[in-house]
């Protein structure tokens, strides 16, 4: 059924809101003939479409932006390169581009930031993933506090920072090597903690496979693990658990006459 006329049948009454509603969470998408753009998907999961950027030809990268951009619509390009952005910008000239965690971002209504999220490395050299997952959990709303070069082989780095990782209500904890920090935080802390192993370290690491089986091993509860170097996985998923923190504790904080109380001003 096409837009117009689905809101007409609204409008004549022959089709109620809730099932306007339904229809519009499973309307078609736009053809681009080489790609489908799906505009409504935020209806469905509460979540905008994000565009991976990498292997994309410039023009095809390009055309994807403008369509979002002549919606007003907001848009996460994740594993973009300069390149990309300078050919994006363009077209759209508010594109915002990072070039540490290689996100090019069209944000034309940005989201008030609520709850907190903690991001938090192993090493320096963990940066660039860990930037990935905080700037997606950003872009989807979420307050994000950094925490890095915190790894376990200089423990005191981590114990020292404890207070913010507990007060997170969601931890992401990024490393290489061995991968041992996201266990450790896990025996630290009373949320979920969700691991991004990294593909840094020598021979022997496999280019992040072994840190992937150790987060999988790992003895600590409350841990779930993404794949290799995916710091967009990490951030979407830490946002949807802070989400649901923040509702929890809005609804607990509610007085009877409205207002909010101490549980929601917490966050």
């Amino acid at each position: 059924m096409e837009l117009h006329e689905l809101l007409e049948q609204v409008k004549e009454g022959t089709m109620d809101i809730a099932e306007a509603e339904k229809q519009l969470k499973d309307l078609p998408y736009e053809e681009l003939g080489f790609a489908k753009l799906d505009h409504h998907r935020s209806l469905r999961s509460g979540f905008g479409e994000v565009i991976y950027c990498a292997g994309k030809s410039m023009d095809h990268l390009v055309q994807i932006y403008r369509h979002f951009a002549d919606r007003e619509g907001n848009v996460l390009g994740t594993r973009a390169t300069k390149e990309q952005y300078l050919a994006v910008r363009q077209e759209v000239p508010d594109i915002e581009y990072d070039e540490l965690s290689r996100t090019l971002m069209l944000q034309r209504k940005r989201p008030e930031l609520i709850g907190r999220i903690a991001v938090c490395t192993g090493g320096t050299s963990d940066i660039p993933v860990a930037e990935e997952a905080a700037r997606t959990a950003e872009y989807f709303g979420s307050r994000v506090e950094r925490i890095y070069d915190v790894g376990v082989a200089g423990i005191h780095r981590l114990l020292a920072n404890t207070h913010q990782l507990r007060e997170a209500n969601c931890v992401i904890a990024a490393a290489g090597m061995e991968g041992a920090l996201p266990g450790v935080v896990a025996g630290l802390v009373d949320k979920p903690v969700i691991a991004v192993p990294t593909s840094v370290g020598y021979g022997a690491h496999f280019q992040g496979l072994s840190p992937l089986l150790t987060m999988l091993n790992s003895c600590a509860e409350g841990i779930a693990v993404v794949n290799i170097d995916n710091g967009f996985g990490a951030g979407y998923m830490a946002t949807q658990i802070n989400r649901l923190a923040v509702q929890g504790s809005t609804a607990a904080g509610k007085t009877q006459d409205g207002r909010c109380g101490e549980a929601e001003a917490v966050r």
